[in-house]
């Protein structure tokens, strides 16, 4: 590779960079300023940049820009300056470069599997050019963030977490894949949208929708025998059944259910142990019945059991409230809404008798008087003043947790839920906001971001070769983030570690899962007996740092 090639291939470019050896030896002298930048000046120029663009969507098209010609600077920028670029290219923002995806759309990133392509996906993967893939994040657009149905331009979801994984997570770059996979969309907007850059039909369902799927993940793993597939903003129709599906056969991991649930029972962990208590003695109202909030759910359940409790008794703690209302026993008292319509298998299990079926969420917050406070709805301001009161009423420390992505969909401010307990609630938020500065005390709320756990998951099946991922690891991978805290982290009301530490919560979620995987026998990669250090040692030499590489 000589000369332009290598100053227009991303991976390769270093800009000005390039020392004069370099220049020499691939023939770029007089194709480049003649003055040698080093990569600091140039992540402090990429800043300079940022900073004058006039909005973060502005900031979004910059970097995606600067990732197109020199991916090695894109990467240091973002892991050195995490905290400032994350809620750029992922949440908030990637809200509205996937709504925006087909009229911005300039380069193509990642892999697309049209149902128009049946029968040749295991041909079209030997069109990337990387034979070493480690992580796949893959979306059929259907539910992205709390947007709905954007069909192919949900491609921005799959394209964020993997600059995530390799931010946070230390995978290479040539070693991740965003992939989208186009079923069509129901979409009425997008269906007559000129810049729609996927297929005009009605979404593909049935044997037909899972048999696509089947071949996808087939075709991955025959290419592939050691990647890892994260299934990414799936309709809660089809995200459980898909998990339930390959989890068992598949390396494969579902970031929404299970990523969240992991991160949100870590935020539980430090919010009780912050409050002076134990998530033994917790208990719920959960504003929201997905598949996602159900898995989030069923994560804290098994924290619980973990913990000491029956399942049981875990369960019973649990009030679940749909768009009619609780989830509860058939006594008529509200005309028993749930019951009346056909009950999803998956929510039956959350029936709790100990309130009518149908009962609104404030009644259901004075009856059974919880601890916590779980919002997953996507619905905003669900949170009202009255019910959070009625939360301050009951508990000394309430835990208000609005989940739901992107901001304009989280169930409250931090601010309104400090105000409204008179600053004695511990808030951790799906979403970021900024400190919250009341009564003459500033507030850091914690967004429980899924970054916390999914970037460690994807290090350990790169390093080890985890063969599946399991409930214990999740399980594990909570309790390793929380345990990564520091005390003065702790001091300021925090849940997780500041997000400028991120590589190291990483790094510790990683060695936790590599040891439950060696104990049970579950490697490709590694066996033996490790120390704690070692492993450590092990996985934090094998992450990825965006570094140059000397050419001459």
């Amino acid at each position: 590779m000589r000369g332009l090639d290598l100053l227009h291939n991303p991976l390769w470019n270093k800009g000005t960079a390039f020392t004069l050896e370099e220049r020499d030896r691939f023939g770029l002298r007089g194709l480049l300023p003649p003055v040698v930048k080093e990569q600091e000046y140039q992540v402090e120029r990429v800043l300079t940049h940022l900073d004058k663009e006039p909005s973060d969507f502005a900031k979004y098209l910059y970097l995606q820009s600067l990732q197109n010609r020199n991916e090695t600077l894109y990467f240091k920028a973002v892991t050195d300056h995490i905290e400032k670029i994350a809620p750029i290219i992922y949440t908030p923002t990637v809200g509205r470069v996937c709504q925006e995806f087909g009229y911005q759309f300039r380069r193509s990133r990642g892999m697309y599997f049209s149902h128009q392509d049946r029968g040749l996906f295991s041909q079209m993967v030997y069109n990337w050019p990387y034979d070493d893939v480690r992580v796949i994040v893959v979306t059929d657009g259907s539910r992205i963030l709390g947007l709905g149905d954007l069909g192919v331009h949900g491609m921005g979801i799959p394209v964020g977490k993997l600059a995530l994984y390799c931010a946070a997570g230390g995978i290479a770059p040539h070693r991740v894949l965003p992939v989208t996979i186009d079923v069509g969309t129901n979409n009425e907007h997008l269906l007559a949208d000129p810049h729609y850059q996927g297929t005009r039909v009605r979404r593909l369902t049935g044997d037909a929708y899972v048999s696509l799927i089947d071949e996808f993940v087939q075709a991955c793993f025959k290419r592939w025998p050691q990647v890892l597939i994260q299934f990414e903003d799936f309709e809660n129709t089809k995200a459980a059944p898909l998990l339930e599906r390959y989890r068992h056969q598949y390396r494969v991991f579902n970031d929404d259910i299970q990523g969240t649930g992991s991160v949100t029972l870590s935020a539980l962990l430090s919010a009780a142990r912050n409050a002076g208590s134990s998530i033994r003695d917790m208990s719920f109202v959960c504003a929201g019945s997905g598949s996602a909030g159900l898995g989030v759910c069923s994560q804290i359940v098994d924290g619980m059991v973990e913990s000491g409790l029956s399942r049981q008794e875990a369960m019973s703690r649990f009030i679940v409230i749909t768009s009619k209302g609780a989830l509860g026993r058939t006594d008529g008292t509200h005309g028993d809404p749930n019951h009346q319509r056909p009950l999803a298998e998956d929510r039956i299990p959350w029936i709790n008798k100990k309130v009518p079926d149908g009962t609104s969420l404030l009644d259901a917050v004075k009856i059974t008087r919880p601890t916590c406070l779980l919002g997953l709805s996507a619905q905003a301001n669900v949170f009202t003043e009255e019910i959070i009161r009625e939360m301050a009423k009951n508990c000394d420390r309430p835990i208000i947790m609005p989940m739901s992505n992107p901001t304009s969909k989280s169930e409250c401010t931090p601010e309104n839920a400090y105000k409204w307990t008179d600053g004695r609630a511990v808030v951790a938020t799906g979403s970021p906001f900024d400190p919250v500065h009341y009564n003459g005390k500033t507030y850091i709320t914690s967004q429980c971001n899924n970054m916390y756990v999914f970037p460690g998951i994807g290090l350990a099946a790169s390093v080890s070769g985890v063969k599946r991922i399991t409930d214990k690891m999740l399980y594990l991978a909570s309790v390793a983030c929380t345990n990564t805290m520091t005390e003065d982290e702790i001091m300021e009301g925090r849940t997780f570690p500041k997000l400028s530490r991120i590589r190291e919560v990483s790094a510790n979620v990683a060695v936790a899962i590599i040891k439950e995987a060696i104990t049970q026998k579950m490697t490709t990669k590694m066996n033996g007996n490790y120390t704690d250090e070692e492993l450590l040692e092990l996985v934090t030499k094998a992450m990825y740092y965006p570094n140059y590489v000397p050419l001459v």
